[in-house]
């Protein structure tokens, strides 16, 4: 017999996790939360929040550094970086509170433990059976390791980087995504010597080959050594950091942090008796409405295709738990979340870059704008950046939308707001826009998409 039974049980307080509980709750369903470690998950403990934390100090030094042409005259600047860390920790600590006032708030039951699926399709934590109506799966991902290296020691995984207690001289970041181009442009910015080790041919390369370009020429401006088509090789952690080998060249690190990539953290579930089954590349198998092969339990976030986005794993465990409660649903557009990237400069894009829509035989057209055509990229001081729109010619629709430079991870927000409500590239042009702002440039943007640019 159960030792208590709930309405909906989610495994993982992450923000997959700890959003479908509150949604769960809101609909009058008794619901648990199973987390083994800390409230929030990876993503508000370890990984998106503490990035972001430490990369404000960042960017915060670069105006600093950059006072002087706006007429301001700062001397004496150095870094505290134990203030930085211990900011961060407060940072985590008052997001990761408050999740646990709204479980207060909803009625949530917080059970701390490791959980596991049994073969009735029940929840089992730390060998205690508990009945549940509906299960989530929300455990997200570990750090995925290159061939022949392990985490260990100096050996660290993009988690233990934000957390360093100490400020490193010398730093290797392999794997130029995301994670491993804000590791990199951060600790570049705050004083660390960073060699950044790409295997495939460009900087951030899922993103539009344009902005990859421009990224690129922003980290090496901020003394980041950067490394592409290069592969790393004969790993040695010695007395007091971590040797390697990328191309012909040797060095010594006193860390290395590996960026590469990501699993489903599904050891320990019990998936196979349960019966859920693994798709491809070790995913949980669901359908729109994030079901799995089991009936009663669902998988959101990072343990399921698609972007591993923090904000995709929220909106599937709203998906999750609203098709439970019986309404109706509808399945995430992958290609249309919108992407961000904390690196200065920022990067911000949603949909096909101009690659994917010719191989799709899209009739491409194209429009980009730096910022520096409007008056908002000269006055705020960024005329580097730019806006690229990918749209096609006979309907006029939005393909994809890519944004380097100051706020981009804001101004990506419109063109997806744009695409969800069927507008096309001729809407944005036509969209009245304040002035003087950078958001003009993503106007500008659909005006040149459309063959009429205006300001360029």
């Amino acid at each position: 017999m159960a030792a208590a039974s709930y309405d909906c049980i989610v495994i993982g307080s992450g923000p997959g996790g700890y959003v479908a509980a509150i949604r769960a709750a809101q609909l009058g369903r008794r619901t648990a939360v199973v987390e083994r470690d800390r409230v929030g998950g990876r993503c508000l403990n370890y990984a998106c929040i503490p990035a972001k934390s430490v990369l404000r100090t960042a960017d915060l030094l670069d105006e600093v550094h950059d006072a002087g042409q706006y007429g301001l005259r700062v001397g004496g600047v150095e870094l505290d970086y134990p203030t930085v860390q211990s900011r961060r920790g407060k940072v985590v600590a008052t997001l990761t509170s408050g999740v646990a006032s709204l479980f207060k708030k909803g009625g949530i039951e917080l059970i701390t433990g490791d959980a596991s699926l049994t073969a009735g399709g029940d929840v089992s934590v730390d060998g205690e059976v508990l009945s549940a109506g509906t299960v989530i799966l929300a455990t997200g991902s570990v750090g995925r390791a290159i061939p022949g290296v392990s985490f260990g020691g100096r050996i660290i995984g993009t988690e233990e980087a934000w957390a360093l207690p100490a400020l490193p001289a010398r730093l290797a970041v392999v794997g130029a995504g995301a994670s491993g181009a804000e590791i990199a442009s951060g600790f570049a910015r705050l004083g660390s010597e960073v060699l950044l080790l790409e295997a495939l041919d460009r900087v951030l390369p899922s993103e539009d080959g344009d902005i990859s370009r421009l990224v690129e020429r922003g980290f090496r401006r901020q003394g980041v050594a950067v490394q592409t088509g290069t592969s790393v090789a004969d790993v040695e952690e010695t007395s007091s950091g971590v040797s390697l080998s990328h191309g012909s060249e040797r060095v010594e690190v006193e860390h290395l942090v590996i960026a590469t990539g990501r699993v489903a953290d599904v050891d320990g579930l019990g998936l196979s008796d349960a019966g859920v089954e693994l798709g491809e590349g070790g995913l949980v198998k669901v359908d729109g409405a994030q079901r799995t092969t089991r009936e009663g339990i669902y998988a959101i976030g990072d343990l399921v295709a698609g972007p591993a986005l923090a904000h995709k794993a929220s909106d599937e465990g709203i998906i999750a738990v609203e098709d439970a409660a019986g309404l109706e649903t509808h399945p995430l557009v992958h290609v249309d979340i919108p992407r961000a990237t904390f690196c200065t400069p920022n990067v911000g894009s949603f949909g096909l870059t101009e690659a994917e829509a010719r191989e799709a035989g899209y009739d491409v057209v194209v429009g980009k704008v730096p910022y520096g055509a409007v008056g908002g990229g000269i006055v705020y001081g960024d005329r580097t950046g730019l806006v690229k729109l990918v749209g096609e010619s006979r309907y006029g629709e939005l393909l994809g939308g890519h944004i380097v430079g100051s706020r981009a991870t804001e101004l990506i927000q419109e063109l997806v707001n744009v695409r969800a409500l069927e507008g096309g590239f001729a809407e944005v042009g036509r969209i009245v826009h304040g002035h003087p702002t950078l958001s003009e440039a993503v106007m500008e943007a659909g005006r040149a998409t459309d063959g009429w640019l205006i300001h360029g």
